[in-house]
């Protein structure tokens, strides 16, 4: 059958639709990018917050047009909506034909074919409430239930254990000169606006052979830059009782012949080791580059949040960072309008960002989701009041973003060359080592021509503009 598959939200879920196209294709079936030409449709869900949660049902109702008025057959959604409200789902939703949770990537190939079971019987969250989740509108379309869901009650369910290794079949859907690599899947914290542990588990770190034995099939596979994740990277090995494992995985990648760029993505406020710091200063491979999301910088918000440290020892972690690893990049993100977040809270967020001057940050509203410790605060933050403060916490980043530029003028600079920009096909668009996929801003080439590079080719360029959050370059 010709499979086709929609991948939402981070790039650990889209390690998981690859590994789904890779088993699916293992199994005789053709992979297709159109939906119109595909026998099975596949969406890969997000369900993180509210706008993730619409994106996804949004996804599964149009791809089940195919079903109703088009060639496919079969619908089959998986991923973290599915874990969390497969129930409900499969009742609203009817064109739906199965239902695989985040711990169920390996039953895809059943689920393909008709007649399959949908999955395992153990529920998602969804089990656990007697309140829909979700409302049909006049004019037929599916929403997350806006009301306030009510309290879950106590019902056991067993955690997803899934997870792949180096033997599993995987299909890249990313260009050819870069891939992710999940390390590890689940999480052990217990942040009071996260559902992620209930979706996807304790953390479980993979073998490092494991993981040096993917990337040594990557590289050979003609793969430059390998993007480790997972939900805490520099938790990798703890739950094993090893905490130098991920300076030992670094030193172990770094030697592997073929590969230009390793990156690190998701780190923690209190799992970066020193170990770990002496491993990205010690291996040329791995960039450096820091994604650390703090969430905050107000010590009262961040205690509500379940999240580790204040505005003090942040600023003492991020200036060590830079002493440590000189011209490493600082990405960030933060979350604002949380429960009882006050003017004074934002202005010493602001603060913060002044002092640190990061180079990425990435801001978003929060939203109230099911099943967690912030969804029961009742002292929230009007929606309006969350939009300005995001505004105004974007716009100090804009400012600081700009002088950056101008200061870069002139530098000389390595870049990755993804290929034609997006919005311009006669552009050519590529990446410095602090900039990673997707995620973060780019570069754009300026007196070349373009048909004389190629993705994935590493070129040396002179810093020459900037266009907004992105920079303008000349190769050399």
């Amino acid at each position: 059958m010709k499979i086709g598959l929609v991948s939402l939200g981070c790039p650990k879920n889209l390690v998981d639709s690859e590994v789904m196209l890779g088993l699916a294709e293992g199994a005789g079936h053709e992979i297709t990018n159109d939906a119109g030409s595909a026998d099975v449709i596949v969406v890969n869900t997000c369900a993180f917050i509210e706008s993730a949660k619409q994106e996804s049902i949004d996804a599964i109702l149009e791809m089940a047009q195919h079903k109703t008025a088009g060639r496919a057959s079969r619908l089959v959604v998986t991923g973290c909506l599915a874990e969390r409200y497969r129930d409900e789902l499969r009742a609203q939703i009817p064109e739906i034909d199965a239902v695989l949770g985040t711990g169920e990537v390996d039953l895809i190939v059943g689920a393909l074919e008709p007649r399959a079971p949908a999955g395992h019987t153990r529920g998602g969250l969804a089990a656990t409430t007697p309140l829909a989740l979700f409302t049909r509108g006049a004019d037929g379309g599916v929403r997350p239930h806006q009301a306030r869901a009510a309290r879950h009650r106590d019902v056991e369910t067993a955690l997803p254990t899934y997870l792949y290794d180096a033997a599993t079949p995987r299909r890249l859907t990313t260009p050819g000169h870069y891939a992710y690599v999940k390390i590890a899947e689940g999480c052990d914290y217990n942040c009071a606006f996260c559902i992620i542990p209930r979706l996807r588990g304790a953390y479980r770190s993979r073998t490092e052979a494991s993981v040096v034995a993917e990337a040594r099939a990557l590289a050979a596979r003609g793969v430059k830059e390998l993007l480790l994740v997972s939900q805490d990277t520099t938790f990798y090995g703890v739950d094993r009782q090893d905490r130098g494992a991920l300076g030992r995985l670094l030193h172990a990648l770094d030697a592997i012949d073929g590969l230009e760029w390793i990156r690190l993505l998701y780190l923690y406020p209190t799992t970066i080791t020193a170990e770990t710091i002496a491993a990205i200063a010690a291996c040329p491979k791995v960039v450096r580059y820091i994604d650390l999301p703090l969430q905050h910088a107000s010590a009262r918000v961040l205690k509500r949040m379940r999240r580790p440290g204040n505005r003090q020892s942040y600023e003492t972690l991020l200036t060590s960072l830079r002493e440590a690893l000189p011209g490493v990049t600082l990405r960030t993100t933060f979350v604002v309008g949380f429960p009882g977040e006050t003017d004074e809270d934002v202005e010493e967020l602001l603060a913060f960002i002044q002092a640190i001057r990061f180079d990425h940050v990435g801001v978003f509203t929060y939203s109230h989701e099911e099943g967690t410790a912030a969804a029961e605060l009742t002292d929230d933050v009007p929606p309006a009041v969350k939009r300005a403060r995001q505004r105004r916490v974007m716009a100090a980043q804009r400012r600081i973003v700009a002088r950056r530029a101008r200061a870069r003028i002139g530098e000389r600079v390595r870049v990755v060359v993804d290929g034609p920009s997006a919005e311009h096909d006669l552009v050519l668009q590529g990446r410095l080592p602090g900039q990673a996929p997707e995620v973060d801003p780019v570069v754009f080439f300026t007196d070349c021509d373009p048909s004389e590079y190629t993705p994935g080719m590493f070129v040396d360029a002179e810093v020459t503009g900037a266009a907004g959050y992105d920079l303008v370059v000349r190769p050399l």
